[in-house]
């Protein structure tokens, strides 16, 4: 009886999740194996054999001054970019929920450059920076220099992008986390004496603290990650001043034909993500409990 149970179940799990896991374990899984394989490796990306050797290529990321310093602008970029994308979709959501005329509409224009693929942004982006930019500076008798000509510029240009791509997706969470506040709340604050200002910060943001947590976790990790925009918009220039980790890796993979140290240096670079986004949502959680 158990077991014809067991099979019944198992029967119903590989009819219904069964394709779903087969795809994931040959998307995710079993490139992820392989690429932990390819670290022990000296691997060029073309000859048939893989030659072991050990922990060399781990020592060899860990040596690389130039991924160090591309993880370095990445965490400088990253911590910038978090917390703009949050603060100006925290404000357009609010926005958006306020009552405004034609919010729903706000709500589609402002979610529409999260549809746009990050190579094409890229590109619309650089002609703005290097032509209308340029030219309404020059207009009224400006320099005309492009932001994207100096380490600086380019960098902030990278922030401004994300925070224009990221921040209408996480405006969403956050008109979410808006409308699971019920009314009755606000309301009996506001009878009690509290401002507009106090019953925002002391009923309003307690109650969407889940919604801080996935927006702040789906922030970081787009960051770390970020590769497209930085292609598109930067090429890591000028100078490499822009290069982010994620660039950095596929350059070492890919351009130079390091496979293994270029391995090694994504997985130490997922670590990384993995930690801090991981140690984020567990520092929020504890916090929305406590709420």
């Amino acid at each position: 009886m158990k077991q014809s149970k067991f099979s019944y179940k198992l029967s119903q799990f590989l009819m219904f999740a069964g394709p779903a896991a087969l795809l994931f374990a040959g998307t995710v899984i079993v490139p992820f194996i392989y690429g932990l394989y390819l670290t022990f490796t000296s691997w060029d990306g073309v000859s048939r054999t893989k030659p072991f050797v050990g922990m060399a290529n781990y020592m060899a990321a860990f040596s690389d001054t130039a991924y160090w310093q591309a993880l370095g602008r990445t965490v400088l970029y990253s911590f910038f970019s978090v917390i703009l994308i949050n603060i100006v979709a925290f404000a357009l959501a609010y926005l958006v929920t306020s009552g405004v005329k034609g919010q729903n509409f706000f709500r589609a224009g402002f979610f529409i450059p999260n549809l746009i693929g990050g190579i094409v942004l890229g590109y619309v982006w650089k002609f703005v920076f290097n032509r209308a930019f340029v030219s309404i500076a020059e207009t009224f008798g400006g320099k005309g220099a492009s932001l994207l000509s100096t380490p600086h510029g380019a960098m902030l240009s990278l922030i401004i992008v994300s925070v224009w791509q990221y921040a209408g997706y996480m405006m969403l969470i956050y008109v979410a986390g808006f409308m699971s506040v019920s009314e009755s709340l606000k309301e009996a604050a506001m009878i009690d004496g509290c401002t507009p200002a106090q019953a925002m910060k002391n009923v309003t943001i307690p109650l969407m603290r889940s919604s801080f947590v996935q927006c702040i976790f789906l922030s970081i990790t787009r960051c770390f990650m970020v590769y497209d925009v930085n292609l598109s918009l930067t090429k890591g220039e000028p100078f490499n001043s822009s290069v982010m980790a994620a660039m950095h890796v596929y350059n070492q993979a890919f351009t130079y034909k390091n496979y293994g140290t270029g391995q090694a240096e994504a997985l130490i670079l997922f670590v990384i993500c993995a930690v801090v986004g991981v140690t984020q949502v567990y520092i929020g959680k504890k916090g929305e409990v406590a709420a």
